[in-house]
């Protein structure tokens, strides 16, 4: 099992760099999307996948981020990184969480954080990961979300570890690249799987018309899901109502159609 993961991984790294080469020109430094407070009550982190640039609005983790910058609850950050710039995301949350700026995080402002992790393809891999890497910092995350996550040959997108309240994996089966099929909690006691969700996109095609003719032809699949306004409608709902007033938190889960 171990072989094939590696195999698949090194497939799949291969795949991605063909493809999205050209891209790597269009990525720039990670900047904010939108911002509502310079000490947030709710902090939300996406990347995207490959090579593609942070602000690229052709890519569904952008087209996400911009449609809920427009109407967020107040007091909500939200931006979006490239999957390479972990480091620079785990930094900016950290930095939003100090709200003494007295550069060491207190258990009071740990115990306050707020935050949705989320991402496509190794943008998916990267939200897992910085999610470990929060919990090194002892920082709880609400949810991770994944759609077609893809791992790089040294990573492991799969097991979500026990700083995450909830986590949810979106992925379809067919092509070069398709996503993780099932993610598992490390602590089934603190961590609530909301679904692996089985997206079939040769039943069911999604017009992706601003992919080029070697993603449609060579990941087809992967591609679409990425710009599956149903996949991404439902993880919007998921966000906003996870991102209401503490206070008026719904007691169940927005509900979810495979």
């Amino acid at each position: 099992m171990a072989r094939l993961s590696a195999s698949r991984a090194a497939i799949a790294g291969v795949a991605l760099i063909a493809l999205m080469m050209p891209l790597m020109a269009k990525a720039g430094d990670a900047s904010g999307i939108s911002t509502s407070s310079a000490s947030p009550e709710s902090i939300v982190i996406g990347f995207v996948g490959g090579f593609v640039g942070h602000n690229d609005l052709h890519h569904g983790p952008v087209q996400l981020a911009r449609r809920m910058g427009r109407s967020l609850p107040q007091g909500t950050y939200i931006q979006i990184f490239e999957n390479r710039r972990r480091k620079q995301a785990c930094e900016t949350i950290l930095r939003l969480l100090d709200g003494d700026h007295d550069g060491v995080l207190s258990a009071q402002e740990k115990a306050r954080a707020r935050i949705i992790l989320f991402g496509h393809s190794w943008g998916a891999a990267a939200a897992v990961l910085l999610a470990r890497d929060l919990r090194r910092k002892g920082v709880p995350v609400m949810l991770t979300v994944q759609v077609d996550s893809i791992a790089k040959m040294w990573q492991n997108d799969s097991v979500i570890p026990d700083n995450v309240a909830a986590a949810i994996n979106f992925y379809q089966p067919h092509g070069i690249l398709h996503g993780e099929a099932q993610i598992m909690a490390a602590n089934p006691g603190k961590t609530k799987i909301l679904g692996n969700y089985r997206m079939d996109y040769r039943k069911h095609p999604v017009s992706c018309p601003d992919a080029s003719w070697a993603d449609r032809f060579f990941t087809a699949g992967h591609v679409q899901s990425e710009c599956d306004p149903q996949v991404w409608s439902q993880i919007e709902n998921m966000m906003r109502e996870r991102l209401l007033p503490a206070e008026a938190e719904p007691t169940t889960s927005a509900a979810i159609q495979p």
